[in-house]
């Protein structure tokens, strides 16, 4: 028996299976911020209530060699998640910017 024919189609299932199966890559990026200089007071907006969208409140980014304000965005409500703005922490003697993120 000539089993050529065979192994090669179950190496081509196999190769065919392998791609169909493989889990989707999922790119995530974090770049920390960190500077010597405190960040200024946080400027508070007036927002009125939207049903259906949760206020990210703005704040002072760093932009090359200074701060700069950021104004804050609706972003729509994920039912059973809260949003946790973004904000500034000391790490040792300088400051690091934590990112904003949504929590059960």
């Amino acid at each position: 028996m000539n089993t050529r024919p065979v192994l090669a189609a179950l190496l081509l299932a196999a190769a065919v299976a392998g791609t169909t199966a493989a889990p989707t890559a999922q790119a995530r990026g974090y770049v920390a911020i960190s500077v010597g200089v405190p960040p200024p007071p946080p400027r508070y907006e007036r927002v009125l209530v939207r049903p259906g969208y949760v206020w990210a409140p703005g704040g002072w980014r760093w932009r090359h060699t200074r701060y700069v304000w950021v104004p804050g965005r609706w972003l729509v409500a994920r039912p059973g998640w809260r949003y946790v703005p973004a904000r500034w922490a000391p790490y040792g003697p300088r400051w690091v910017l934590r990112a904003g993120y949504w929590s059960r």
